[in-house]
Parts: structure tokens; C-alpha cells; sequence
């Protein structure tokens, strides 16, 4: 759109909000990636500490994995209400109380306020993924890849810086008289709190209530519940269905394998701050090729770049499966790859969910999706500590075998609906 098609805001130049925008979504998804990655190479060494039980060490990333799931939800109806710029800020100082919760459960010793802690931590995830679909509200259909991976992107900055601080953070932590895994909690709520005045300040005008005006829909959604619009949506398009669900099996397969790893590498010596490095090349390969991934998907379509996803994530858990314990480049390779199959099967997903959603349900659709992807992640992150604990590293990367299956199978349909 151009300053002619402004509709009820004549003289409004909307590329140039879009523009702005974007930029805006870029600086506070680099902030507030630190927040959240900070911790995840430690979150499992802490809960593991506390609790004296590897097999429930991954319980604390399935408790954020939970919170982000139901925290999308409720995002999603807040920003059905008051835009997207209230449901950012509401998520990021959630996160941050999560974080500096967890901080306390370190120096008490209690399981039960880390879980709570993780819990309510969930909330900035949910803000972050929220992000993704923000950059769409007022891009154009050509360009609704580009611009969603473009934020996605902006992830890596904090994202590989993040895990690299642990280290630092742990020093300052024991400084401060806490206990060293507390310090990367410590340091992301700092910066969540830090990420949610960059959006509270900046972002102006609202996109999704702008794009709402420009269409003539006012400032409310449409009528009914938000459950009720967004089922309506998927029962209406069975691609957005497909896509939805090869993104819920992207994320739980890569989350079920990311959490476990560290305890895999630390059983053969890994020390913190190798598994930090291999955590942040893991990252690296979730975000950094974002804007190539965007454009792929926006030229060749959302179907084909799923099932690419696919067999990229098959590939990264055979290495997975095979490596030994401790460091090695099996490892390191298949957590980049493990990170760049689920770029190209959520981006593909979500682009797919920005294009088929419709104006007055957006949020609701979007909300249920990132709760479904939530939900089908925490139930495999639980599994995984079960599956490790009992049989082993290498099972669990056979068991996220199958699940990268499911995403090929639902990029099949995406394409084909697509045609």
C-alpha cells in the first residue's frame, strides 16, 4: 500500500509504518532473544541440581514450553483487543518476573518455584513468536515470507550471543552470592525488561490495529469467541490445518532433542562453556539464514520449503543419534542442522498461517496455532527426559525421526491445497 490507499487515514504512507515497523520488531527481537536463550544451556544443569533426578531436568524446559503455549493464547486475545504493541510488552515483563522467579527457586532450592518460574517465562517466548506475525500485518502478499523472517531473523543476534553469556553470567551470579546457574536468569530478566520499553515507546502506530482501520474493520475483532473464530478458520482451509500442524512437529522435535543435549554432553565432560558454543550454533542455525529461508518460501512456495524442512531435520537427528557423549562434530553438526530444518519448516509453516488467516480472526488463528505448537512441544520435552533417562540419547533422536515425518507429510498437503 501506498499514501493514497491509506483508507480511513489519508496521507498515511503505510510502506513507510511497514518499514518502521519492521525495524522496530528487529531491535527488541534482538534485545529480548538474550532473555530467553540465555539460560537454555543451564536450565536443565539447574533443575537437575535442585531436584537430584536427570530424568526430571527436562521438566523445566517443558514448564516454559507450557507457559509459552498457554501464554500465546492469551497474548493472542490481548492483541485481539488492545494490538500488538499491549500483547508484546504484557509478554516480555512476564518473562522477566519468570526469570527473576527462577533466580529465587535457585537460591531457595525449590523445584516447585523453578517450575513456576519456567512457567510464567513461557510468556516472553510467546511475545517473541507473536513478533513474526507482526512484521505481516501490513506487508503486502508477495512479501509476507520476507518480512516474517526477517524478525525471525533478528533472533540471532541475542539468540547466539545469549547461550555465550552463561558462562559471564555464572561469575556474576557467584559474585552476588547466588548460586552460578541462577546468573544467565539473572541477567535475561535484566534484559526483558530492557526489550519491553523498546516496544512500549516505539511501537507507533499499532500494525495489526492500523491494518484493521485501513480495511475498514475498526478496532475490534469480530463477533464471537476467540476459539470460535479461529476454529471456524481452520475448519474453512484445511492448508492452514496442514500447516499448523507440520509447525507443532517442527518445534516439538527440535525441542525435545535441543533440552536433552546438554545433559548428553556433559556426560562425557563437555564443560559449560563448550556446550554454550554449540547451543549458540544451534541457534545460529534456527535464525540466520531467516531472510533466505523468507524468500524461498515467498518464490517457490510454502509446501516445497516445508518438506526441505523435513528431511533437513532427518538428517540432523541421524547425526544426533550417532554422536557420542561429550563434544564432537557429530554433535555440533546436528544441532545446525537440527536448527536449520525447523527455520525452513516454521518459517514455511507460519508464512502459510500469515497468508490464510483472515483479518478478523488473525490473532485468534495465529494464537491457536503458536498454543497448539506450545502444547505438542511441552508433551515431547517431558517425554524426553523419560526417553534419556531410560533408554538413552540415541532413542530420543529416533523418536524425533517421526515426528520430522509429520512434517513432511504436512507439507505434502500444504502443497497441494496450494496448487
Amino acid at each position: 500500500m501506498t499514501a493514497g490507499t491509506a483508507g480511513t487515514r489519508p496521507g498515511l504512507d503505510v510502506e513507510a509504518v511497514q518499514r518502521r515497523t519492521v525495524r522496530l520488531l528487529v531491535l527488541a527481537q534482538a534485545v529480548g532473544a538474550v532473555g530467553i536463550t540465555v539460560g537454555v544451556s543451564t536450565a536443565s544443569l539447574l533443575a537437575r541440581d535442585i531436584s537430584g533426578s536427570e530424568r526430571l531436568a527436562g521438566l523445566v524446559q517443558t514448564a516454559q514450553v507450557l507457559g509459552a503455549s498457554m501464554a500465546s493464547y492469551l497474548l493472542a486475545r490481548l492483541m485481539a483487543r488492545r494490538g500488538r504493541r499491549a500483547g508484546q510488552v504484557t509478554g516480555l515483563l512476564l518473562g522477566a518476573a519468570g526469570a527473576f522467579t527462577a533466580v529465587w527457586a535457585g537460591v531457595v532450592g525449590s523445584m516447585a518455584l523453578l517450575m513456576l518460574g519456567s512457567l510464567v517465562l513461557g510468556a516472553t517466548t510467546a511475545a517473541n513468536a507473536a513478533a513474526r506475525y507482526a512484521a505481516t500485518d501490513l506487508a503486502t502478499p508477495g512479501t509476507r515470507g520476507r518480512a516474517l523472517s526477517t524478525v525471525v531473523w533478528a533472533t540471532t543476534v541475542g539468540a547466539v550471543l545469549g547461550p555465550n553469556l552463561s558462562g559471564p553470567a555464572g561469575d556474576l551470579a557467584r559474585r552476588l552470592g547466588l548460586p552460578e546457574l541462577t546468573g544467565p536468569f539473572l541477567l535475561g530478566g535484566v534484559v526483558m525488561v530492557a526489550a519491553a520499553l523498546v516496544v512500549l515507546v516505539l511501537m507507533r502506530p499499532d500494525p495489526l490495529l492500523l491494518a484493521r482501520d485501513l480495511a475498514g474493520a475498526g478496532d475490534e475483532p469480530a463477533g464471537g469467541t476467540a476459539w470460535g473464530r479461529a476454529l471456524e478458520a481452520f475448519s474453512d482451509r484445511p492448508a492452514l490445518v496442514a500447516a499448523a500442524v507440520a509447525q507443532a512437529l517442527a518445534h516439538a522435535a527440535m525441542i525435545a532433542v535441543m533440552i536433552m543435549t546438554p545433559l548428553h554432553m556433559e556426560h562425557g565432560g563437555a564443560g559449560l562453556e563448550v556446550i554454550g558454543l554449540v547451543i549458540s550454533v544451534h541457534v545460529l542455525g534456527m535464525f540466520a539464514f531467516s531472510p533466505l529461508v523468507g524468500m524461498l518460501a515467498d518464490r517457490v512456495g510454502r509446501g516445497p520449503v516445508l518438506v526441505g524442512g523435513s528431511v533437513v531435520l532427518l538428517a540432523a537427528l541421524a547425526l544426533c543419534g550417532s554422536a557420542p557423549e561429550g563434544h564432537s562434530w557429530r554433535i555440533t553438526a546436528g544441532l545446525f542442522l537440527l536448527g536449520l530444518g525447523w527455520s525452513l519448516a516454521t518459517l514455511a509453516a507460519s508464512a502459510t498461517v500469515a497468508d490464510l488467516a483472515p483479518l478478523s480472526a488473525r490473532t485468534d488463528v495465529q494464537g491457536v496455532s503458536d498454543m497448539a505448537m506450545g502444547l505438542t512441544a511441552a508433551v515431547a520435552g517431558a517425554v524426553s527426559g523419560v526417553i534419556v533417562g531410560s533408554l538413552g540419547y540415541p532413542v530420543l533422536a529416533a523418536f524425533a525421526a517421526l515426528l520430522a515425518l509429520g512434517v513432511g507429510a504436512a507439507g505434502g498437503l500444504v502443497a497441494r491445497h496450494a496448487r
